[in-house]
């Protein structure tokens, strides 16, 4: 029995619950013609066209239907605050880092010497500020004394997370709707522990990437890839269409987490609940199984980041 998935048995075939998506209609062209008995405009006796804007001093004009240039996607985190998580910024030389503040109170202080020697060897830029300098521009609740500011991090596309390489099945974890950032560094700190491929997160309704998450993290946010997407429910729909099974935790489900098997070798996401909420009935419904963490004490359950950590690393045990 799988609880409360909505998934057929482990080793039969299973629907591949995608949705259709509609197909946009073209955008229709503004008129650029001029009205009877309208004054002609500019020299030329023309009216002007309405679709274009001008590119101030440049001189250059634009149409709106022109292809605009693409620029890579990002999840914030231009600002990253605490030692360990300004130390794996420099170590990962993952983006761009344009200065580093260090509070006066610790120049000099050994503790901090890898941190400055590794900010001169990738030609970053050292400040020491006073203390309440430092503290006032800090977003998190104890920055460590260290803040720095670097290029924001990028996203990967899910395609990349789903696709499979040779001998290594994917083994992605899921977040729906979580708005914690102390949780979401914690679940990323855990991710990249426990070896997983990538971390899944909706582009509305839920925390991404900001100082708290960051220090939380203690610098997983610079090695562990993060899609966003728009729908978790579709998303999850394209990964059971690559063979990736989907297996949630909810603690009301009647399987345990800890019967997983041969599943945790195969292509799997794991999929972690909204504080307090849990699953979405949309989310749950594109899972092949929904287990629990058994529970022994009076408590009824786990905060959602040791879920998180226990999930992921069953998963590993079995791999």
């Amino acid at each position: 029995m799988l609880g409360n998935g909505g998934g057929d048995t482990m080793n039969g075939r299973r629907n591949s619950g995608g949705g259709s998506r509609g197909n946009g209609q073209p955008r229709k062209s503004a008129r650029t013609g001029s009205r009877p008995g309208s004054r002609p405009a500019g020299r030329g006796g023309s009216r002007p066209n309405p679709r274009s804007r001008g590119a101030g001093r440049t001189g250059a004009i634009r149409r709106d239907d022109e292809p605009r240039a693409s620029r890579p996607k990002t999840l914030g985190g231009s600002q990253i605050e605490g030692r360990q998580a300004v130390r794996e910024l420099l170590l990962a030389q993952r983006r761009k880092v344009q200065e580093i503040w260090i509070s006066s109170e610790l120049e000099g202080d050994e503790a901090l010497d890898d941190i400055v020697g590794l900010a001169r060897a990738n030609r970053v830029p050292v400040s020491y500020v006073a203390r309440r300098r430092l503290e006032t521009a800090a977003r998190s609740e104890a920055p460590q004394g260290v803040l720095a500011r670097a290029a924001e991090v990028p996203e990967v596309d899910l395609a990349r997370l789903i696709k499979r390489r040779e001998g290594v099945a994917p083994f992605l974890v899921a977040v729906d709707g979580v708005t914690d950032p102390g949780n979401l560094g914690a679940i990323m700190r855990s991710c990249e522990g426990a070896g997983v491929d990538g971390i899944v997160v909706p582009r509305h309704r839920a925390v991404h990437i900001t100082p708290t998450v960051a220090k939380a993290a203690a610098g997983a946010v610079e090695h562990v890839p993060v899609a966003v997407v728009p729908g978790l429910p579709a998303a999850l729909a394209r990964m059971k269409d690559q063979g990736i099974w989907i297996v949630g935790l909810d603690d009301a489900a009647d399987r345990s987490l800890f019967e997983l098997g041969d599943l945790a070798v195969e292509g799997i996401c794991v999929v972690l609940g909204a504080e307090g909420a849990g699953l979405s009935r949309l989310v749950r419904e594109r899972c092949d199984l929904i287990c629990a963490i058994p529970m022994h004490g009076r408590v009824e359950s786990l905060n959602v980041s040791a879920a998180a950590a226990l999930a992921a690393y069953e998963v590993r045990r079995h791999r």
